[in-house]
């Protein structure tokens, strides 16, 4: 991984947005060069999210169970229901009253990662832009 000084995000694209009676879902696919190993680790281990996720965590988001989840800058923690620790191929948990499901399937020599985030109407080019740089 690098720092988030040496990180610069490519040119967005391929953000997806399906709707489902008044269920609004965002769909985000990229193509990783490392291993599905290691984007599992990077999705699920507290040390690795805090380079790169908009929050912190205080356990394992690869065990299913309750974890806190608390927006970098704040201290507003979100009880965290991880639903579904396949690794390293299905991850599900909530976050607040929202749904993630990430896919990991090894590809071209590194992982196609797809990520699923049901959102709300009114922040899906937000959520789209922040998960595009993060």
């Amino acid at each position: 991984m690098t720092t988030r000084e040496q990180y610069t995000p490519g040119p967005a694209s391929g953000a997806q947005v399906r709707k489902d009676g008044e269920k609004w879902t965002l769909i985000l696919v990229r193509e990783l060069r490392h291993p599905p190993e290691k984007v599992w680790q990077a999705l699920t281990d507290p040390a690795h999210l805090r380079e790169w996720a908009p929050f912190e965590v205080d356990g394992s988001l690869g065990t299913v169970g309750t974890v806190n989840l608390t927006w970098v800058g704040t201290s507003q923690a979100i009880e965290t229901r991880v639903a579904r620790a396949d690794a390293p191929k299905v991850l599900e948990y909530n976050w607040g009253d929202k749904d993630l499901r990430w896919e990991l399937e090894a590809f071209a020599g590194g992982t196609r990662l797809t990520l699923w985030h049901n959102i709300d109407r009114r922040f899906i080019s937000m959520g789209a832009a922040g998960w595009h740089i993060a």
